[in-house]
C-alpha cells in the first residue's frame, strides 16, 4: 500500500468518526483532521511523480582543509 492509500484509508476512518461523533465541535475536528489526510494523500500522489536529480553547481570544486 502506498503512502497515499494510507492516507486515504485514515481519512476515511476520521471521515466515520466525524458521521458517529457525540458533539458537533468533535465532528467538525473529526472533518478537518479526514480532510487533512485527504490533502496529504494529494500531496503524496503528486511527489510520487516528482522526479529529483541531484546535480553539483559546475566548476565547484572541493575545499582543501
Amino acid at each position: 500500500m502506498t503512502s497515499a492509500e494510507e492516507y486515504r484509508v485514515k481519512a476515511a476512518e476520521f471521515a466515520a468518526q466525524a458521521r458517529s461523533a457525540l458533539t458537533h465541535a468533535l465532528q467538525i475536528e473529526y472533518a478537518r483532521m479526514a480532510a487533512s489526510y485527504l490533502r496529504l494523500a494529494e500531496l503524496a500522489d503528486q511527489n510520487a511523480t516528482t522526479d529529483i536529480v541531484y546535480e553539483p553547481p559546475p566548476d565547484q570544486k572541493p575545499s582543501v582543509v
